[in-house]
């Protein structure tokens, strides 16, 4: 007893239709996580929120800058209230580095004038994108 022609086809045509619908599913899944990914990222920046939630802060306790140094080890700038410490971090605690005057912690902060600022996220998937090759 053979498969007719007609019941091959239609079950090879509903084998296809299930591939494009999982690989639109997959489309669409990845355009989300892409634009969830995104809002997020817009969302941490205009809260403050770094890497790991570590920059930011309230009130007169921020952590303006983190510059990691080793696999356990980091410099931070701390601003506590009008006093700008210099604190060293690692797995065996914290340790003060220096005091700074606030035009000293500025000129740390500052951007260097010939740094351009770090791309947006648009911009760095656009970057990402355009480098990446067809097969």
């Amino acid at each position: 007893m053979g498969v007719s022609p007609r019941k091959f086809l239609l079950a090879l045509a509903g084998s296809a239709l299930d591939s494009i619908l999982s690989l639109i599913w997959l489309l669409i899944c990845v355009v989300v996580i892409a634009v969830l990914a995104y809002l997020f990222t817009k969302y941490a920046a205009g809260r403050g929120i770094g890497v790991l939630g570590l920059s930011g802060g309230s009130g007169q306790f921020k952590v303006l800058a983190r510059l990691p140094l080793g696999r356990d080890q980091s410099v931070a700038l701390v601003q506590a209230g009008e006093r700008y410490l210099l604190l060293g971090a690692t797995p065996s605690g914290v340790s003060l580095v220096a005091e700074l005057t606030r035009e000293e912690a500025q000129a740390l902060c500052a951007q260097p004038p010939d740094q351009p600022p770090p791309p947006s996220f648009a911009e760095a998937l656009r970057t990402v994108l355009k480098q990446k090759k067809p097969r």
